[in-house]
Order: C-alpha cells, then sequence, then structure tokens
C-alpha cells in the first residue's frame, strides 16, 4: 500500500480531475484541518483511503456477498428529516460513496467508527450491539419512525433552540455569490415554486466531500418563511475509483429510495448533483453536539437496524443471514480493533 501522504495526493489529483475546474481549495484546506484534528475526523475524512485499505488488511471479507452498500458509514452519517407524510424518520442520510461491495465491511466500518471515537461502548458491546440490529432488520426491515416510538431517540434529536438560532446566522452571514448555471437550475427546480429568483452563497459542510463544489439555495419570504435546498457535486464512489476504475455508476439516488425506508422526498439527483432540503429541524448526530456523547449500545443497535434497511434494498436477507451464521464469535470486534489501529497509524502519519 502507498503510505498516507502518497495515498492523499493521487487521490486529490484524481478529484480535480474529476470536477474539471471546479475543485474549492480552500475548503481542501479546511478538510486536512479537520483530518489533523482527531483520528474520527480522520476516518470520516478519508473514505478513500478505506477504499484503499479495508481488504489488504481484512481479506477475508472479500468473498461476503456483494450488495449496494453505503461505503462511507460512520457515527455521524445518521439523521433526521421529515418523509412524505410528515412523519420525523432517523436513519442513514449521505449516500455519496455508494456502491457494490460485501455487505460486511459496511458493519465493519460503522463498527470501526465507534472503536476510533471512543464512544465510551467497549469494543465487544459496540459490535454485539451493531449486530444484534442488523439481524433484527434483517429479520424484519423497518424504517426507524420517530412519531411514536422510541421516545428516547427523538429527545436526543430534537433540535435545541440555541441550534435553530445558529443555523440561521450562519445561513444569513453567509456571502452572496451567483452559482454557476447548472446549480442554480437544479436549486430552483427545488423549490416549492421553480420560476422564482433565489439566492446562492457557497455552502462549507461536511468533511469527506470538503473540496467538491457545495451550493446553497433560498428564498427568503415564501408564504411567510425563508426556504432552503442544498445542492453538491456527485462523483463516482471512492470504491469503484480504487476496485473497478471503468465503473461510471452513482446510485446514491437509488439507495437513499430504498424499498425498506421512509425516504425524505425532497433528496435528488439531477445532472450530477444531489440536492436536498435544509431545515434546522434536520439534526445529524455530530461530535461536538451533545447528543453523540449519547452515543450508547441502545443506540448503534438502532444503527446496525437501520443498515439491515438500506442493505436489503438490494440483496436477500437469506444470503447475508447465511454468511454472518459461518463466521466465528468475535469476528466483527477483532477485524474493528485492526482497521482501528491502521486508522489510528496513518492518523499519526497524516498529523506529522
Amino acid at each position: 500500500m502507498a503510505n498516507i501522504q502518497d495515498s492523499s495526493q493521487a487521490y486529490e489529483d484524481w478529484l480535480r480531475a474529476e470536477l474539471r475546474g471546479e475543485i474549492v481549495d480552500k475548503d481542501l484546506e479546511r478538510k486536512h484541518a479537520k483530518m489533523r484534528g482527531s483520528a474520527f475526523a480522520f476516518l470520516r475524512a478519508s473514505y478513500w483511503r478505506w477504499a484503499e485499505t479495508v481488504l489488504v488488511i481484512c481479506p477475508e471479507l472479500a468473498a461476503a456477498p456483494a450488495l449496494l452498500a453505503v461505503g462511507d458509514i460512520h457515527l455521524e452519517n445518521f439523521g433526521t428529516w421529515r418523509d412524505a407524510d410528515g412523519r420525523l424518520i432517523w436513519g442513514v442520510n449521505d449516500f455519496d460513496e455508494a456502491a457494490e461491495m460485501p455487505f460486511a465491511l459496511d458493519l465493519l466500518r460503522l463498527a470501526t467508527s465507534a472503536l476510533v471515537a471512543d464512544a465510551h461502548v467497549a469494543a465487544d458491546d459496540a459490535c454485539a450491539a451493531i449486530l444484534a440490529g442488523y439481524r433484527q432488520g434483517l429479520g424484519n426491515p423497518l424504517p426507524v419512525v420517530l412519531e411514536r416510538d422510541r421516545a428516547w431517540l427523538r429527545e436526543l434529536v430534537v433540535v435545541p433552540e440555541k441550534e435553530r438560532a445558529k443555523f440561521w446566522k450562519k445561513l444569513e452571514a453567509a456571502t452572496l455569490e451567483l452559482a454557476p448555471e447548472r446549480y442554480r437550475k437544479v436549486l430552483a427546480e427545488a423549490m416549492p415554486e421553480p420560476v422564482l429568483e433565489i439566492k446562492t452563497a457557497r455552502r462549507v459542510a461536511g468533511a469527506g466531500s470538503l473540496g467538491r463544489p457545495r451550493w446553497v439555495g433560498r428564498l427568503d419570504n415564501w408564504r411567510g418563511g425563508p426556504v432552503v435546498r442544498e445542492a453538491k457535486a456527485l462523483l463516482v464512489s471512492s470504491w469503484y475509483r480504487v476496485h473497478s476504475p471503468g465503473t461510471g455508476k452513482i446510485s446514491c439516488a437509488a439507495m437513499a429510495g430504498a424499498r425498506h425506508r421512509a425516504p425524505d422526498p425532497w433528496y435528488a439527483v439531477k445532472d450530477g448533483i444531489v440536492v436536498r432540503r435544509l431545515s434546522p429541524n434536520n439534526r445529524k448526530i455530530e461530535a461536538e453536539d451533545g447528543a453523540f456523547a449519547e452515543v450508547s449500545a441502545t443506540m448503534l443497535e438502532v444503527m446496525g437496524l437501520e443498515l439491515a434497511n438500506v442493505h436489503l434494498g438490494s440483496r436477500n436477507a437469506a444470503e447475508i443471514t447465511a454468511d454472518l451464521a459461518s463466521r466465528k464469535q468475535g469476528w466483527l470486534t477483532g477485524l474493528a480493533k485492526k482497521m482501528a489501529k491502521a486508522t489510528n497509524a496513518d492518523y499519526q502519519e497524516f498529523r506529522r
């Protein structure tokens, strides 16, 4: 394997070529700073490195049944949205790196993120919880709806007034800038009334996608209040870059709307751009907020269940169940520890 510096440079050279002059260099600098901040932030921001290394370090997973997987799954890749019926839904909310791969890699990356983030759950307990939830989801796949059930989770993701105010303050402070035509078109079409003029500005968010163009479009007063949409450039998954370079397929829309999910009706992919609604009411679990401190075995179990909901969009449960049954007890813990060790080694080298 290449060292982390060479790996990072090769990925960013590829990114520049794919974006064809649209790369945002300031955001790449922010990304590098985040990656030096903690091992968890490094893991979040470097899915390309995971794609390069995981089957070298854990070759025994290569033969697991393949399906359409999230790829870049981790503790912060979960959040809330409203479905078509207005219900509050919780689940995976970023599918930029979706690709066909062995199903067990998603379980491994989620478990590794819990270990690297020091989620205050012992490694054995964290992996057992993820697998328990995943098996439950395989047996009875259902979206995680927070209208009646799981009041403890709803309480965690309800957005405090302070955070709502912060959302609007940041949005209103953004410097207005005319987005390129294709982004303006997608943003305008995503509005309640596409003919209306919108204001646009660049947006800085996330970790792994920093460097890609990301734009916000807003109407300041539509029927009594503001409306906001986000548009972000999509690229082929880093998994395909490493394992199937000729593949140009982008699968995030198919995964977001999989049959066992209650999808976000404002999530869409058009012209190589993913567009979705932004709202202070949509909350992700992030390292800097209080909900992250509440990551428990119970929450990891629900994360595992949601992962099953996603996976069963493209694969039969029986094949996955049979593969899990064939694996030795403790397999996930052992491999997650190996990947956490490799991630920490790359992180320390990257910092230097």
